[in-house]
């Protein structure tokens, strides 16, 4: 069972874990250095521990106690009880789903372990927005997408914001980080894949009309500037998804990489 101990001092340094938590140049740090991550809410808590996430520590209000009161149960690692206050002076803010863990990450998968399997899959370039990273995990899980692929320089799943946005969603969908942005695209096409490079030009080839062999990767760019150009020629076929024809019109000419992503994981379902 979990050892409840309470804490009235925000700088008590059994709580470093949880130091500012949305200050993202030091939670790279701090969590890259210590193999960490923070959970937020009961939901992503339990779906963490779910997925056989180690919990280090928990951080929650005591009213949190009896909700958790299971989870506490089988868990063999202290659970810190702080008033709200001191909770948002060591968080750096209010944090209104009431509990925290710091979970130990996994070590990630190979992209060979994890493309086995998989016929449907994302490939995400370089897309900073952990709230974008997010929400493209939970289209993901609900639309039939069975892995995705990070560029180096993506932004991390397990920070606590893609974690959060996501529901949990980071933990359903097996990942692998490339260790070359250059030739990484190799390995997918040497698996099979048809590379498909999602783009706003609509002068692609219409997603829903582009032809879906029995393994497809969706390449997926970043939040300002779409797929690299080294990366569009890399594709097997550049594609879009159908713009009304007043769109330009309004002052429209793409959607921002979330709903692509969304329509895109859908269309892929055919």
């Amino acid at each position: 069972m979990a050892s409840l101990i309470p804490v009235s001092d925000p700088a008590d340094p059994r709580l470093a874990d949880y130091v500012r938590l949305r200050d993202v140049n030091l939670r790279k740090s701090l969590e890259a250095e210590h193999g960490l991550f923070v959970a937020e809410g009961e939901k992503v808590i339990r779906r963490a521990v779910a997925a056989g996430h180690p919990v280090r520590s928990l951080l929650m209000a005591r009213r949190w106690t009896e909700p958790l009161a299971d989870l506490l149960d089988g868990l063999d690692a202290p659970a810190y009880l702080v008033d709200d206050a001191t909770m948002e002076a060591i968080t750096g803010f209010q944090v209104h789903r009431g509990a925290l863990a710091s979970m130990e990450r996994l070590p990630l998968p190979s992209i060979e372990t994890v493309l086995s399997g998989a016929r449907r899959i994302l490939v995400l370039e370089d897309l900073v927005d952990h709230a974008n990273v997010g929400s493209i995990y939970r289209c993901a899980a609900a639309l039939g997408i069975d892995a995705i692929i990070l560029s180096p320089r993506c932004a991390d799943p397990l920070y606590r914001r893609a974690v959060k946005v996501s529901m949990g969603a980071v933990f359903a969908i097996p990942y692998a980080r490339m260790a070359n942005w250059h030739d990484g695209l190799g390995e997918l096409r040497a698996a099979g894949f048809t590379l498909l490079a999602l783009t706003p030009a609509q002068s692609a080839t219409p997603l829903d009309k582009a032809p879906l062999g029995d393994r497809v990767a969706l390449m997926l760019g970043s939040e300002g500037d779409g797929l690299s150009s080294h990366w569009l020629d890399e594709a097997d076929e550049p594609v879009c998804i159908p713009m009304s024809p007043d769109a330009m019109s309004a002052g429209v000419d793409s959607l921002n990489v979330t709903a692509a992503a969304a329509i895109a994981c859908h269309t892929l379902m055919r």
